[in-house]
């Protein structure tokens, strides 16, 4: 079985530990990338020598470069077109899901505050090939809740 590659954009430690704590817990087959801001991700994802990974966890509020700017900037990129991006945030603004809906990303998580519940979400947009939703998308589908 092929590994999932997976980053998270995070720059909250303890948010960082927790992420981890879970996806070791569901065992599945992932290989992890940790970057604390939208500027590392970028820098990430442009580098030739890089994994590319099958899905990023973004989060919102990051120093230097943001969450939105980040999606922004993965959606304007030819060579970043294809990629899953999954916001992981403690936000559940209106117009923070509005935004990161028009803004492309493939589906918005307000983070849990539990293990049980965040390795759920996790195994739900882990085990989902978004490629293949995208199509079906919509603002009811968008919002992931557990």
């Amino acid at each position: 079985m092929k590994k999932i590659r997976i980053v998270l954009a995070e720059d909250d430690e303890d948010d960082r530990l927790f992420f981890k704590e879970a996806i070791n817990q569901l065992d599945l087959n992932t290989e992890i990338k940790f970057v604390a801001d939208g500027d590392e991700l970028l820098k990430y994802l442009n580098d030739p020598e890089s994994h590319f990974p099958d899905l990023v966890f973004l989060d919102l509020n990051m120093p230097r470069k943001g969450g939105i700017q980040s999606l922004s900037e993965i959606r304007a990129s030819q060579k970043l077109t294809g990629l899953s991006v999954a916001i992981y945030s403690t936000s559940s603004s209106d117009e923070d899901i509005e935004n990161c809906f028009i803004g492309g990303a493939n589906v918005y998580i307000k983070k849990p505050n539990n293990i049980e519940s965040l390795k759920s979400v996790l195994f739900k947009v882990i085990t989902t090939n978004h490629q293949y939703i995208n199509s079906t998308m919509n603002k009811d589908n968008f919002l992931m809740v557990v």
